[in-house]
């Protein structure tokens, strides 16, 4: 288990979502929402819980939550990696509504919550899976969150994979690479990705070079932002497959091979940078970060 999850303390979260709320919400429909939520810390049956979810954008609307630089500030400072930037009102009033779910006992806590993942529409889904890395026992939530990831619906899947630091800290090795794996198929950003350099594995560059030729060989696009992962691993084995990209006619692409190459301690990828000094110069003259590769890149496609 991740030690800041550990330290999550449940209720400076819900009061900092209520207030949050308050900030954003008429009194009527601060009131509905602060009612419902004590209503499912309680004795709420099954009918009510769902009934209570499936309501808040009756109350909330849904228009970006446009938290503060302070707010998301104190929501990093709650749980690291937290990033609610994107989030709707709705989103976030359907979370505190879990988190009062959450003080319930955990078996019926676990049971709700699962019910409500399986009765969920495509809105409430999202919010279901984006609120995973402020529940508790998260060790437990790992299938949970893989159905999330295996999902054909686009903004389910990236409700976990993006900006969204449960995958990160829990998922295995296996459950990661189809993380960076899928986003990559279903053209989604990695720069999105928390933790996309923190758990790169050898594992993942070889998945992800094959991955590169199978593109090819079909004469599609291979992703600049592909590389990232794989540039710790990059060795006289793979040399070839980045020399190709350091070729390539985008620039974007070749500067994304230059920081796939500066990633790498082999002595090989030390060598071959030498050849290409003026993509280097470039990239550092430019000051070109992952970040900055896929933003440019996404914008593009």
């Amino acid at each position: 288990m991740s030690t800041d999850h550990q330290n999550l303390d449940l209720k400076k979260l819900r009061n900092s979502i209520l207030q949050w709320l308050k900030e954003r919400l008429s009194d009527e429909s601060y009131d509905k929402i602060s009612t419902m939520s004590e209503a499912l810390a309680g004795d709420a049956e099954d009918w009510e819980v769902y009934s209570s979810l499936s309501a808040v954008p009756r109350y909330t609307g849904k228009s970006p939550l446009e938290l503060t630089d302070d707010e998301l500030k104190e929501a990093r400072n709650i749980r690291t990696g937290w990033d609610p930037s994107q989030w709707s009102v709705d989103q976030l009033a359907r979370t505190l509504l879990l988190l009062s779910i959450a003080e319930r006992d955990k078996d019926e806590f676990f049971d709700k919550l699962e019910k409500l993942f399986i009765s969920s529409d495509m809105g409430e889904a999202e919010a279901l899976y984006q609120s995973l890395p402020v529940l508790p026992y998260p060790d437990e939530l790992k299938d949970r969150a893989a159905e999330g990831i295996r999902s054909n619906i686009t903004s389910v899947f990236t409700a976990v994979a993006q900006r969204n630091p449960y995958p990160a800290d829990f998922l295995d090795e296996d459950a990661w690479n189809q993380v960076v794996l899928k986003s990559l198929f279903v053209q989604t950003p990695l720069y999105l990705i928390v933790g996309i350099d923190r758990r790169a594995n050898d594992k993942l560059a070889d998945i992800l070079v094959e991955y590169a030729h199978e593109r090819w060989s079909a004469g599609r696009e291979v992703s600049p932002e592909l590389w990232r992962p794989v540039g710790p691993f990059i060795d006289e084995a793979n040399l070839e497959e980045i020399e190709k990209v350091l070729n390539h006619e985008d620039t974007l692409h070749r500067q994304a091979a230059i920081l796939a190459l500066s990633a790498s301690e082999s002595k090989a990828a030390s060598n071959l940078i030498k050849k290409y000094q003026d993509v280097l110069h470039n990239v550092h003259k430019q000051e070109i970060n992952w970040h900055r590769i896929g933003e440019q890149y996404d914008a593009a496609r």
